[in-house]
């Protein structure tokens, strides 16, 4: 049996950096550790030296260089993880590369690299440099320099397509690298180049295997291991299959070759199923590892579900696996099905395998995966491929959208999600997806914003609307459930994308006309012209002539044809009427025929295996049906055709002095504080954005004073936070002119509010008059999930109690701030409500773009408000401001450097 790795969670030395400890995908998909170098790692050193060859050895060190002396074993394990650190990627009990800084100025280290000769090629040296960089830049470096021999070109590779703006000079024989390690649109882009490849290649190592061994197989029909092995060979799999279980001394179970254990397979193993008690998953994956097995789907229980202990076993099962270099499915998963001929794979529960086609579904629920791969079947609507990740401590919905943004077979992706594990990846991923290819997804637990059991992720303290808003941002289809999940599918996955709102109806059905318009109307969607009302009985003829008209008239967009059949009469004439004036057309078309629900046999378009190609007209129980599955698709269509959107550069910004400020506040404040009025201005001065500063007064002679200082033209306001924003009071008083006007005001106040007791809290303060408008609130949150969650809104109680909120997760793209304000339900107010002038729009955008940078740049700003914020026809004034600032125990998921979280 393969030893388990050495573990070094509970000895970690002073000042180790375990949030820099990361599971990585490498090059050829296979997984590796990252992790900070100990002292307890010399004999790996030692061991991992001793494999390396003597040129990488001279390519490291510059001269002949055969073994290492206890001093550089001592000097290269003993770091301090500040300006000297070292990252080491280990698979098993084996490190197989190493690289390192060492701090040669303020703002400047060296580093390198030294990586085993078999494992070279599998993209070890960017990844640690990934790594090195995010560590030295939370320690104050910015900048790294390096040494290269000439001929050592796999090194100058690393640097040189890292994506950073890279100088190299040639001096005595070598030449010198050296480059800026802040993240770039460019270094950002390379990265997740790399990240989607490797990550749809261990994706397609589960798929797509050669070999399949069933551990936990049993001759014992009902069980769990009996019905893998018949699913998997009654499902034609045309690679190897074979069973295993410790209790058999038979040959055969199901007819397929049977063992003991994998170990005794006579062949390698690609996959293994594992369907075996929970306390023996772990011994598995250790036989597996030995074994050489690619991929784990782990069907069994008894894991995070069922508590705490549970958790330990799975947060166990996932690292065990990745450590050496294998990808799980689940604990507690249904399984995996890809419908491609030349793999035929079903290792599920469910003895459906529906036909092929070009629809993939991630489905986070084993429970829900059997009715939902029923329904499916019922439908007639093909598989490209099918993962159910039950628990989902390893492989997670932002894996499979990795592989299917680059599988040629997936045309439409569904997803059905419980949790979201990585928010801030999956909104990354699913944006770039979704501008290749549709991307429908149902969400569960929205209202509760409950994690369902078995699903091991940080809870969300954000309110519902935020899934919704992402889902906006990233281009995804939210549906509200599994029926509409497969209506929007079906239309996606057989007819073209409209290329407006304007819909066309033919029918022979008024009530049923009756119900398109009126969803139509709920939807946003448009008329093209007057609906084609024939008559009850109209004849196949009647349908050719209205639909050649329909096709004809360039304001329709998509076409909806409804058709309830006469008494005696199957339609069949009517089909094919339908289904010559639609082909060739660019314009979607979809149907109420039969009241069937699925692609009708007289409507298909058969593919070269019997099922429905892209041309088939798929039909809905009634038009509501048809229409809402049209109005998602119509407003995907217009999110993909949206003119290119970019993150706007705000040269204004200094966020190396904001760095420095937050870090010295900190030092001031180790556990966090509001920041008072001067450290707000100050922080919010890096990013460009003036306050009109405010002016606490005690006195009504003290508020005479101040005003008259600023000229008069002056407010007098409350501050307490429970006056504010009151209905029934009136916490501000405006237009105060003169002396007479701010003792006025003053009695009014004071006699509502009271006076402070404490002198250090001032309950009013002065403030000039800010140039009229409308008011607004621009808020960022640090969310232990979703990372920084920018909001805007209307200042106002109607407001507040509705809801009425936009969001959105940075970086905020020029169509995501626009987005942002014009979806707002008060939004008409911004632009010339009942004879009001319009206000500045591209001020709050501009707004938006710079809270969205600083909450970005800075994670220990946990909470921002620009809670008043006055914006006129020319330009925003904001007038009041909130900031926390706390340190950030648990940092985003989301790096710069690529991880599996």
């Amino acid at each position: 049996m393969t030893q388990q790795p050495a573990q070094y969670g509970p000895h970690h030395p002073a000042g180790y950096p375990a949030e820099l400890e990361a599971d990585v995908v490498l090059r050829d998909g296979a997984t590796a550790h990252l992790r900070p170098i100990t002292p307890d790692d010399a004999d790996l050193l030692v061991a991992f030296y001793a494999r390396v060859s003597e040129q990488s050895k001279y390519y490291r060190f510059f001269a002949p260089y055969p073994q290492l002396s206890d001093r550089d074993v001592a000097r290269f394990t003993q770091v301090d993880y500040h300006d000297r650190s070292a990252l080491i990627v280990t698979v098993g009990n084996e490190m197989i590369g190493v690289g390192r800084y060492e701090r040669t100025g303020p703002r400047t280290a060296e580093v390198a690299f030294l990586i085993e000769d078999a494992h070279q090629g599998r993209g070890l040296g960017q990844l640690l440099l990934e790594h090195l960089a995010q560590a030295a830049r939370e320690n104050g470096i910015t900048r790294f320099v390096a040494e290269v021999l000439p001929d050592n070109r796999k090194m100058i590779t690393v640097f040189t397509e890292a994506g950073y703006k890279v100088m190299r000079e040639f001096e005595d024989g070598v030449i010198m690298v050296e480059f800026d390690i802040a993240p770039t649109d460019t270094s950002f882009g390379v990265m997740q180049a790399r990240e989607q490849r490797s990550e749809a290649l261990s994706i397609a190592r589960l798929l797509a295997p050669s070999s399949v061994a069933v551990i936990g197989a049993s001759r014992r029909e009902g069980t769990i291991g009996n019905a893998l092995v018949r699913n998997l060979r009654d499902g034609g799999f045309t690679g190897r299959l074979y069973a295993v279980n410790t209790d058999t001394e038979a040959d055969e179970i199901e007819g397929v070759p049977a063992y003991p254990t994998i170990s005794d397979v006579d062949d390698t193993v690609d996959l293994a199923v594992v369907a075996v008690r929970a306390e023996m998953v772990a011994d598995v994956v250790l036989d597996c590892a030995a074994k050489g097995v690619r991929g784990l789907v782990v069907v069994s229980s008894g894991f995070a579900e069922i508590g705490d202990e549970g958790r330990k076993r799975q947060r166990y099962l996932a690292g065990l696996a990745r450590s050496y270099g294998m990808r799980v499915i689940g604990p507690n998963a249904l399984g995996v099905i890809n419908t491609a001929p030349e793999v035929s794979l079903n290792a599920t529960l469910s003895p459906l395998m529906p036909s092929r086609g070009r629809v993939a579904f991630f489905c986070q629920s084993g429970a829900l995966g059997v009715p939902i791969l029923a329904d499916m079947v019922r439908r007639g609507l093909g598989l490209s491929s099918f993962v159910s990740a039950g628990n989902r401590a390893d492989v997670s919905g932002n894996d499979l959208m990795q592989f299917w943004y680059s599988d040629e077979s997936t045309e439409v992706v569904l997803l059905y999600l419980e949790s979201l594990g990585n928010p801030r990846k999956f909104s990354r991923v699913s944006r770039r997806l979704a501008g290749r290819k549709p991307v429908v997804a149902l969400k569960s637990g929205r209202s509760t914003q409950g994690v369902p059991l078995g699903q091991m992720v940080r809870r969300s303290q954000l309110p519902p609307a935020t899934i919704d808003s992402m889902f906006r941002q990233s281009g995804l289809i939210g549906v509200d459930t599994t029926g509409e999940l497969f209506d929007v599918a079906q239309l996606l996955a057989h007819q073209p994308l409209p290329k407006g709102r304007r819909v066309a109806i033919v029918s022979n059905s008024d009530a049923l006309t009756l119900l398109a318009l009126d969803t139509m109307a709920g939807c946003g969607l448009d008329v093209a012209g007057e609906p084609r009302n024939l008559s009850p009985d109209a004849t196949a003829e009647d349908f050719g002539a209205a639909l050649s008209e329909v096709f004809a008239d360039d304001r329709a967009h998509s076409v909806v044809v409804i058709y309830t059949p006469p008494v005696q009469s199957n339609g069949a004439e009517v089909a094919q009427v339908v289904a010559a004036a639609a082909a060739g057309s660019d314009k979607p078309v979809l149907s109420t025929f039969l009241a069937s629900r699925s692609v009708p046999e007289e409507l298909r378009v058969p593919d070269a295996e019997g099922g429905a190609a892209r041309g088939s007209i798929p039909s809905f129980l009634n038009p509501q049906y048809a229409v809402g599955a049209l109005a998602k698709a119509t407003y995907y269509a217009e999110w993909r055709r949206r003119s290119d959107s970019r993150i706007p550069d705000l040269p204004d910004v200094d966020t190396r002095a904001a760095e420095d400020f937050v870090a010295e506040y900190l030092q001031r404040h180790p556990n966090g504080a509001d920041l008072n009025d001067a450290d707000r201005q100050m922080l919010l001065s890096f990013y460009g954005i003036s306050v009109l500063p405010a002016f606490p007064v005690q006195s009504a002679d003290e508020a005479v004073q101040r005003a008259a200082d600023l000229g008069f033209e002056v407010i007098l306001k409350a501050t307490a936070e429970q006056w504010r924003m009151r209905p029934d009071l009136a916490d501000i008083w405006r237009h105060i002119h003169d002396e007479d006007d701010m003792r006025g005001a003053w009695a009014e106040m004071t006699q509502t509010f009271g006076v402070a007791s404490d002198p250090s809290r001032a309950q009013f303060v002065v403030q000039k008059m800010a140039p009229p408008g409308v008011p607004v609130v621009v808020s960022a949150l640090e969310d232990v999930s979703f990372g920084p969650v920018v909001t805007f809104g209307l200042s106002g109680v109607a407001t507040d109690l509705l809801g009425d909120r936009s969001y959105r997760m940075p970086p905020l793209t020029t169509r995501d701030a626009a987005e942002m304000v014009r979806e707002v339900r008060a939004a008409p107010l911004l632009y010339g409500y009942r004879g009001t002038d319009p206000v500045d729009i591209s001020a709050i955008e501009n707004l938006l773009h710079r809270v969205s940078r600083l909450t970005l740049d800075l994670e220990e700003v946990v909470k921002l408000d620009l809670r008043s914020v006055l914006v006129g026809a020319q330009g925003a004034t904001v007038l009041d401001t909130a900031i926390r600032i706390a340190p950030n125990e648990k940092p985003r998921q989301d790096t710069p450097a690529r991880r599996l979280t």
